[in-house]
C-alpha cells in the first residue's frame, strides 16, 4: 500500500514553490509528522511532514524543481519495511560478504561519482545501508581492500608514468611582478547560483518601490545618551525580570508607535486612488537572513511593552534564520524599521516597503562632538533616515514625524510614562 506526498495548500497570492531539500531519500524509513521535504515560496519556507509511517519509495520532484499546490511529489510505502535486498552478481554470494544492492536500488550522487571514477558496478560491492542501499562508505571500504581496484589503479598509473615521462627541461626563471601592481592569479573561479525565490521576490518588490512610488528621504540625528544611560542603569534587572536583553530596537519601536499615533498620514497606505488611514500600528522590523531580507510584523505595537517587543524580535530572528516564519508573521504592516547600524552602516537611504508610506532607517551609534548649551561635548549620536512616499506624505509632515521620534528618544521617560 502506498501514500502520496503532496504539496500543501500554498498561501494566498503564492502560485508555486521550489523544492529546496529532501530530508529523506528513497529507501529511508520515516515516521508520521517527521520533516520530509522543504518547499520554498517567494515569502516563506514550508516544511512538509510525512503523512504516515513507512518507507520513502519514490521522489517525483527533485530538489530545485518548480511545484504547485496539491502536486504529488513523492510516494511512501506504508507496509512498514523496505524491500529485501538481493545479490546482483548472477552467482552465489561469497562467505563473509554483505548483501549486494539491487539493480533498481537508488544511489546517492557521491556513490554514483565514485563508481564512475573507478569503473565499478554496484553489484560488485557489498551494501550495508538501509534496505540494501549502497553507501559511500561501502565503496570506499571496497576500494581500500589490499589488492583491490585502488591498488590496481595506482600500479597502472605508476607504470604509465614511467613509460610516458617527458624529458626533463629546465624551467625558465619566474618573472617578478611589476612593483605597485597586483599579482594576477591564473585561477579565476566563478560560481553561478540561481536566485532563491525569496530573494527574487525581494528584488521584485524593491524595483516596484523604486519605479512605482515618489520616494524622498529626510535625515536627522538623535542623541542616544539618555537611552544608553537607561539601559546601563536598568539593563541587568530588566534581563533578570523578563529573561531578555534590553536592546535599542524596543525603544525605537515604542517611539515610532507613539509618533505614528500623532502623525496618521505616516501610518497610511495607498489603495488605488484611495488613501487608507490605519487606526493601529503594525510595525515591521527588517531581519537579515541567509535566504534574504524578511520583515516580520509586531501587531498592535502601540500596546506592547519593551519586554514584549524584545521577546518577539528574538523569536522572529530565530524563526527567520531557520526558515520557520509563517505567512501571518510577515503579512501586512503599516510601517517598517530597518537597522543597518548592526552591520556598521553610518548612513543610508532605505527603500519603501509598498504599500506603506514610510520606512525608518537606524544606523550605527558613534561618539561625535556636538554643541549642548553652548559647549562642545562628546555624545553617542545616531543618524536617522526617513524615506517616505511623497504622494501621500508632505515634506513638512515627514520632518515633523522624525523630530517627534527624536524627542521621544531623547526624553525616554516621557514616552514610557505616556506623558
Amino acid at each position: 500500500m502506498t501514500t502520496e506526498v503532496k504539496v500543501p495548500a500554498l498561501p494566498e497570492s503564492v502560485s508555486d514553490g521550489v523544492v529546496v531539500v529532501w530530508h529523506k531519500q528513497p529507501g529511508d524509513a520515516i515516521e508520521r509528522d517527521e520533516a520530509l521535504v522543504d518547499i520554498e515560496t517567494d515569502k516563506v519556507v514550508l516544511e512538509v511532514p510525512a503523512p504516515v509511517d513507512g518507507v520513502l519509495e519514490k521522489i517525483l520532484s527533485a530538489e530545485g524543481e518548480l511545484v504547485t499546490a496539491a502536486q504529488v511529489i513523492g510516494v511512501i510505502r506504508t507496509n512498514g519495511a523496505a524491500a529485501a535486498p538481493t545479490p546482483t552478481g548472477g552467482g552465489d554470494q561469497e562467505p563473509g560478504q554483505g548483501a549486494h544492492p539491487q539493480q533498481d536500488q537508488p544511489l546517492g550522487p557521491a556513490v554514483r561519482k565514485l563508481l564512475a571514477d573507478h569503473r565499478l558496478q554496484p553489484g560488485q560491492i557489498p551494501a550495508t545501508g538501509k534496505g540494501g542501499r549502497l553507501t559511500k562508505g561501502d565503496v570506499l571500504d571496497y576500494l581500500a581492500q589490499p589488492g583491490g581496484p585502488a591498488a590496481a589503479e595506482e600500479e597502472a598509473a605508476g607504470e604509465a608514468t614511467v613509460v610516458l615521462k617527458p624529458p626533463v627541461t629546465k624551467a625558465p626563471p619566474p618573472v617578478a611582478p611589476t612593483p605597485g601592481l597586483p599579482e594576477i592569479q591564473e585561477d579565476r573561479p566563478q560560481k553561478r547560483v540561481p536566485m532563491s525565490r525569496l530573494r527574487a521576490r525581494v528584488a521584485e518588490r524593491l524595483l516596484q518601490a523604486s519605479l512605482g512610488t515618489a520616494m524622498l528621504t529626510t535625515f536627522n540625528e538623535v542623541d542616544m545618551l539618555p537611552v544608553k544611560q537607561l539601559r546601563e542603569r536598568h539593563g541587568k534587572s530588566f534581563a533578570e525580570t523578563h529573561g531578555v536583553r534590553l536592546g535599542y530596537m524596543s525603544f525605537f519601536v515604542r517611539a515610532a508607535a507613539e509618533a505614528l499615533k500623532r502623525h496618521p498620514d505616516i501610518n497610511a497606505s495607498l489603495d488605488g486612488e484611495d488613501i487608507v488611514y490605519h487606526g493601529f500600528c503594525d510595525i515591521g522590523v527588517a531581519i537579515s537572513t541567509e535566504r534574504g531580507l524578511v520583515v516580520p510584523i509586531l501587531r498592535n505595537a502601540e500596546y506592547m511593552s519593551l519586554a514584549e517587543i524584545e521577546t518577539d524580535i528574538i523569536e522572529f530572528a530565530e524563526k527567520g534564520k531557520s526558515g520557520k516564519l509563517a505567512m501571518d508573521d510577515i503579512t501586512g504592516g503599516t510601517f517598517t524599521i530597518t537597522n543597518g547600524g548592526v552591520f556598521g552602516s553610518m548612513l543610508s537611504t532605505p527603500i519603501l516597503n509598498p504599500p506603506q508610506s514610510a520606512i525608518l532607517g537606524m544606523h550605527s551609534i558613534k561618539e561625535r562632538p556636538v554643541v549642548v548649551a553652548g559647549e562642545i561635548v562628546i555624545r553617542p549620536i545616531m543618524y536617522l533616515a526617513l524615506t517616505y512616499d511623497h504622494r501621500i506624505v508632505d515634506g513638512k509632515n515627514a520632518v515633523t514625524f522624525l523630530r517627534t521620534i527624536i524627542e521621544l528618544l531623547e526624553e525616554p521617560a516621557s514616552m514610557l510614562l505616556d506623558l
